[in-house]
């Protein structure tokens, strides 16, 4: 939506008497603070991240795979019939929100439980 339609609207709701407020360019200033101090793109954009890694089966059974011991890429590729990009793509994206770690023994990439706390959590919200 355009700004000028957009100021027309809160315009348009301030002069309805719905909105308490005086003026309109002033309260959308205002709504734009609110929305940076509680949905920062900062925060959201990493809570997005979180939130996507979670919205894959794949995923959530290498997570589930991860909470039994430490593996490499080439152990999660043997427990779940996976080819090896798709293996490094999806503990990409689980590395990437913060879910796993990774630790290099020469040439061998060995993955775990970025924050075991947090997985704790999860089973507790049973999300996991």
């Amino acid at each position: 939506m355009s700004k000028s339609r957009l100021a027309k609207r809160l315009a348009r709701l301030v002069t309805s008497e719905i909105c308490s407020v005086q003026d309109s360019s002033k309260y959308s200033a205002e709504l734009r603070q609110i929305a940076d101090e509680v949905a920062g793109v900062e925060v959201a954009d990493k809570q997005s991240r979180f939130f996507k890694a979670l919205a894959d089966e794949t995923r959530l059974r290498i997570l589930k795979l991860l909470e039994v011991k430490e593996m490499c890429v080439c152990e999660v590729m043997a427990a779940l019939d996976l080819t090896q990009p798709t293996t490094s793509h999806h503990l990409g994206i689980l590395e990437n929100a913060g879910l796993v770690k990774d630790r290099r023994h020469g040439k061998w990439v060995f993955y775990s439980i970025a924050d075991p706390k947090l997985i704790e959590e999860m089973h507790k919200l049973k999300i996991l």
